[in-house]
């Protein structure tokens, strides 16, 4: 019998995403499940944080915490791979990379790292009831992230601090849609949805998302790849083209 099940954050946004995760914690404790181990987010439980990704986060852990099952909540930092390739579209265009976050810090992680927390989560009976914040190697402004990238690529791209509806209409004109409910035009240079990001970013420079724990390190014995080492190995840390046959 399955005693521990791993449910990882659907790849959408809002009620459907919601109804999702309800499904597999239902599920899994009809079929006698003892714990969850979820994919959450940094300071999901903060009521100021405007992130809209928090909602879903916020709206599961609560789901699990009530049906009684015994619970690990990984809440990963922002994942560095879509900063890298957002990155990339700006070395691109005009070398000038513009977003909301302003002077705010995230301790950027890899998927790779997140995989690798939930694989030693699954794997560990040392935990119960247990919240684990999974942050990368070190909290930075995004201006400092594209130094790191500008030393280890190379290129010259500098920063440039816009409005949260300056920053919807360059994703706006990148061709990807406001929600994850919305449709990628065809060859659009951002492979994911813009509510997400902007948001995201306001709670970046608002402060939201600044946390940075040994979790992880405690939980792997290992650090956490580090933003350096990123950019310097980029084929396998860029977020691949998506459109909306993607499934």
């Amino acid at each position: 019998m399955v005693k521990k099940l791993l449910l990882i954050s659907m790849p959408f946004v809002g009620a459907k995403r919601q109804a999702a995760h309800k499904n597999v914690v239902d599920a899994a404790k009809e079929a006698g499940v003892d714990q969850i181990i979820y994919t959450s987010l940094v300071n999901a439980d903060d009521p100021t944080n405007p992130s809209v990704e928090k909602k879903d986060h916020i709206y599961t852990e609560n789901y699990i915490k009530d049906s009684g099952l015994d619970y690990i909540f990984l809440r990963n930092s922002q994942y560095a791979e879509a900063m890298i390739t957002n990155y990339f579209t700006y070395v691109k265009g005009d070398g000038v990379l513009k977003n909301n976050q302003g002077d705010g810090l995230m301790a950027y992680i890899s998927r790779q790292d997140c995989g690798k927390a939930a694989a030693y989560a699954l794997a560990s009976n040392d935990y119960h009831s247990a919240i684990l914040n999974i942050n990368g190697a070190e909290a930075m402004t995004i201006s400092k992230f594209i130094e790191i990238g500008n030393e280890a690529t190379g290129n010259n791209v500098s920063y440039q601090e816009i409005t949260d509806e300056q920053n919807y209409a360059i994703f706006d004109a990148m061709g990807g849609p406001r929600t994850t409910d919305g449709k990628f035009k065809k060859d659009s240079e951002a492979p994911f949805s813009s509510d997400g990001m902007v948001t995201f970013g306001q709670a970046i420079r608002e402060g939201k998302m600044s946390l940075k724990t040994d979790d992880f390190e405690k939980l792997t014995g290992g650090q956490p790849l580090t933003v350096k080492y990123m950019f310097e190995h980029l084929d396998d840390f860029q977020i691949g083209a998506r459109h909306s046959q993607d499934k």
